[in-house]
């Protein structure tokens, strides 16, 4: 990222639901860009989301 603050984070997961779990928390503590769908890769166990987090900003309460 091309500013302080700012950071991607990829979850890697079981299932859709656990990741998602991990994108409500991360959410709680930090402005999110929140994502709607998980990837599954072929062949590969389990899921990942990728999401976007300013660490510089507070949710929205």
């Amino acid at each position: 990222m091309a500013e302080p603050g700012l950071a991607v984070v990829e979850v890697a997961a079981a299932d859709d639901e656990t990741a998602f779990a991990v994108q409500e928390l991360l959410a709680t503590r930090w402005a999110v860009a929140p994502t709607d769908r998980t990837i599954h890769e072929p062949g590969e166990p389990g899921v990942r989301l990728r999401c976007f987090l300013d660490l510089r900003q507070q949710p929205d309460s």
